[in-house]
């Protein structure tokens, strides 16, 4: 029993050490290719048409603020046309009828585009679809309610469309929130991880790499051959993205350019972003890598999309291996010193090191004062523990086809307070993970009452990230469903544009 136990707990280790291999594969192929700069090949005679996306779904917070900076942008406002898709059931509507009325009083073509609740087929991808039949030019932009997009975003975007084999340009999120809280901050630091490296690496390296659903400008005919807007899955931009992709389309990233937008607030927005991501990745791998691995790109193009869209089945071996390592501590109090660092090293060096890496580089290559930033590491790490059972819920419905809506993730237009979002109107579901992330979180503990009693020192420190992951997720989740949300932050108000974009 004991050999069994062990075997299994190794096991899982070198599936995620495979995970962790690749973190370092994609930071030598960041530091070989981090200057390569991509140019337009050319210019426009005269600035090209384009139309603006704006898909809204109750954001009566922050769509004022979205519409005001789209109506900044430096372009000629003849060549703009501005769609308002707005889904919404609440006030939102009434909010941005009377923005659309101002700004076509001021000379802008703006349009508000409503469905009603019977005609909301598709969620987001439903409502792009709906607004690409009437959009009057060939280029498309879309931006999410809480993004910010900078006001030179069409002026550097359009003239790679010079080139036309170049379907969609996608530029770096950044982060208004960021120092909001702890949970804020660890996003961004994930999240610049993906942007920073993971982005430039298979963009630079000719791989296939993705519209992140926001923040980007299409060429309308890349929509269409790669067969359009479908919501079959809860990602409708990684879907299209690789169909239009699998179809001859080139893709760029603009690294240096951002469009800061809001991070999630509260635990459970949180958690019901990350499940939509972590399930709409399944669900589109299902449905697309065995089209991938048929088709005739090269063979590493087929490597990084499996490392891209699988990535998260490794939330699925996290819960086995935490349930393991109470056994594991307790058959290996016996081992000495030395045994333990031989076997553990190779394992920490892969799963662990890379990890930490990884987002340290990110972090040195986003802020001055990256520095600063290394604290949080750890908690990132807990973090990404904590969501495992999240995350491993949301892989496992993808690959059993359980279907679910698309749940957006609420906004807040907070830039500081997470005391405020209790006082908000949008709240996310309840959820039973809760009480399993809390009770992970006390299997822990005893788990390390349990190594201190056997002097295995070395595995404390480890131990206690998953104590706390598994702990500040549940502890959290409940803490917000019953309201309770501490005021750790002075500000007690939201940004304005013009004072968010001092901030940026």
């Amino acid at each position: 029993m004991q050999i069994a136990v062990l075997v299994f707990y190794f096991a899982i280790l070198i599936i995620l050490s495979v995970f962790g291999a690749h973190r370092y594969f994609l930071l030598y192929q960041f530091y070989k290719h981090k200057d390569d700069k991509i140019r337009p090949q050319g210019d426009f005679p005269e600035p090209p048409g384009v139309t603006i996306q704006l898909p809204l779904y109750n954001e009566m917070y922050v769509a004022e603020r979205l519409i005001k900076a789209v109506c900044a942008l430096d372009y000629p406002k003849e060549k703009m046309e501005i769609q308002v898709l707005d889904d919404s059931t609440d006030e939102t509507t009434e909010i941005v009828a009377g923005l659309v009325k101002e700004y076509q009083g001021k000379g802008f073509d703006i349009n508000l585009l409503h469905r009603s609740k019977e005609e909301r087929t598709g969620f987001k991808a439903g409502a792009l679809a709906a607004g690409m039949e009437k959009a009057k030019y060939g280029y498309l932009a879309i931006f999410d309610a809480d993004f910010l997009p900078p006001e030179n975003f069409l002026r550097r975007t359009v003239p790679f469309f010079t080139n036309p084999k170049i379907g969609m340009v996608q530029i770096r999120w950044g982060h208004i929130n960021r120092t909001c809280s702890l949970l804020t901050e660890v996003q961004s630091v994930l999240l610049d991880g993906h942007f920073v490296i993971e982005s430039t690496v298979r963009n630079r390296t000719d791989r296939y790499f993705n519209f992140n659903g926001t923040a980007g400008i299409w060429r309308k005919q890349a929509i269409v051959d790669g067969g359009g807007w479908e919501h079959d899955t809860l990602t409708e931009d990684l879907d299209l993205s690789y169909r239009s992709q699998l179809k001859g389309w080139k893709f760029i990233y603009l690294p240096d350019m951002i469009a800061p937008a809001e991070l999630p607030v509260t635990i459970q927005s949180f958690k019901t972003q990350q499940h939509r991501w972590a399930k709409g990745a399944i669900q589109t791998a299902k449905k697309l890598m065995p089209i991938i691995i048929r088709s005739k790109i090269p063979l590493k193009n087929k490597v990084e999309a499996f490392f891209h869209l699988c990535a998260n089945i490794a939330y699925l071996f996290m819960i086995p291996l935490s349930v393991a390592i109470f056994p594991t501590v307790v058959i290996r109090r016996n081992m000495n010193w030395g045994q333990m660092i031989l076997i553990d090293i190779p394992f920490l060096l892969l799963a662990t090191f890379s990890f930490g890496a990884f987002y340290l580089v990110a972090q040195k290559h986003v802020l001055k004062t990256w520095n600063e930033k290394i604290k949080f590491l750890p908690f990132c790490s807990a973090i990404g523990i904590g969501l495992s059972v999240n995350n491993a819920v949301a892989v496992w419905e993808g690959l059993v086809n359980k279907q679910s809506p698309f749940v957006r993730t609420p906004k807040y237009g907070i830039l500081d307070n997470k005391k405020e979002a209790g006082q908000k109107k949008y709240k996310s579901n309840r959820s039973y993970l809760a009480y399993i992330e809390i009770l992970l979180g006390l299997y822990f503990t005893a788990t390390i009452f349990v190594a201190i009693d056997s002097e295995i020192y070395l595995t404390i420190p480890f131990l206690f990230i998953f104590q706390f992951g598994y702990l500040y997720m549940g502890v959290l989740s409940l803490m917000e469903e019953h309201k309770w949300i501490p005021a750790l932050f002075r500000r007690e108000k939201t940004l304005t544009l013009a004072e968010s974009k001092q901030r940026i």
